[in-house]
């Protein structure tokens, strides 16, 4: 309720706990264009970052500790960048100001339209689902003693997808490619409350499952050979928290766009506090807290225009990645 206070129309907290009471109970007498801007606009937006935040968190931790890097996140997995390329396909082709739109084929039809919920976290999924096979074929069979080529291979192949997504870019709509650079870099701008409700289920879904293998992550932890003689599938677990971490990604890049080090920075700040730990809720928490903050320096840190979420993690996380190298010698 804090965090939907800050933004262009000056409401305050008092004003935002006011609009709650009246739209629970009916207390009081509040501007309807007040409540407008706090139930349609900023309490979807609150929401939606502090579930990117948790999502990406839980996806940052879970690949760090399957893969034993700490420097293991979506981001630099490739697994963001793959997404983002597949949602840019989409956005750049299928729209009516794409491709295919302008060449006739799909004009006219709304086939885009009326499956635009459907086809675009679908296309960022695909991506994603394609970033993750790249690097377990470059990693090859010995995957246990790969782990330095995973992150590297995450590396190159994220700067493959983000050349190919700039190509389509570079040919589509000066309008259209505008919009998509802005979304690509990471904003919470569009969020409402129907759509509020993919991401809500899909990282609530996939959390679960992941607590449901939490003593087999935590195995992993000691080493791919203790984790053998614990009874446990080292690979067979690796590729499926691969595949959880790449729904999670491609759910989130469909709705927010191109979100980095988030994933890298919050594990780590809760494994410091947690140490020798697996406290995945606790991780969640935090980040969620964490990106909702990180959306409001975005919308007030400039007057009368908002910077998109991705620049402030990608500084604030470069700054946390050199730590960690220089901390690791």
């Amino acid at each position: 309720m804090f965090a939907a206070s800050f933004g262009a129309a000056n409401i305050s907290s008092m004003d935002t706990l006011d609009v709650v009471l009246h739209q629970a109970f009916g207390i009081g007498d509040v501007p309807s264009i007040t409540q407008r801007i706090v139930m349609e606009l900023r309490f979807p937006r609150v929401i939606l970052a502090f579930i990117a935040g948790a999502g990406l968190s839980i996806a940052g931790s879970v690949l760090q500790t399957v893969t034993r890097n700490p420097l293991a996140d979506p981001y630099l997995f490739g697994i963001s960048s793959g997404a983002s390329f597949g949602a840019v396909i989409v956005l750049t082709l299928f729209t009516g100001s794409g491709l295919f739109a302008s060449s006739g084929l799909l004009a006219g039809s709304g086939l885009f339209e009326r499956f635009s919920w459907m086809t675009l976290p679908l296309g960022a999924f695909m991506g994603a689902g394609l970033s993750v096979a790249m690097v377990l074929a470059l990693c090859g069979r010995h995957m246990s003693s790969q782990i330095e080529r995973m992150l590297l291979s995450g590396v190159a192949i994220s700067f493959m997808f983000g050349a190919l997504t700039s190509l389509l870019l570079y040919f589509s709509d000066p309008q259209a490619a505008a919009s998509v650079l802005f979304w690509s870099l990471g904003s919470f701008s569009k969020a409402s409350w129907s759509g509020l409700i993919a991401p809500l289920v899909i990282v609530t879904g996939c959390t679960g499952i992941i607590l449901l293998f939490k003593r087999q992550i935590m195995a992993m932890r000691a080493g791919d050979e203790t984790a053998h003689t614990l009874g446990i599938n080292v690979s067979r677990l690796r590729l499926q928290m691969l595949l959880l971490c790449s729904i999670i990604t491609a759910i989130l890049v469909a709705n927010c766009g191109g979100i980095g080090f988030i994933g890298l920075m919050v594990p780590h700040t809760v494994r410091m506090l947690f140490p020798g730990q697996f406290p995945l809720i606790t991780t969640a928490l935090v980040g969620g807290v964490f990106m909702v903050w990180i959306d409001v320096i975005a919308r007030t840190i400039l007057s009368h225009q908002e910077l998109p979420v991705g620049i402030i993690t990608a500084v604030i996380g470069s700054i946390f990645f050199l730590f960690i190298l220089g901390s690791r010698k």
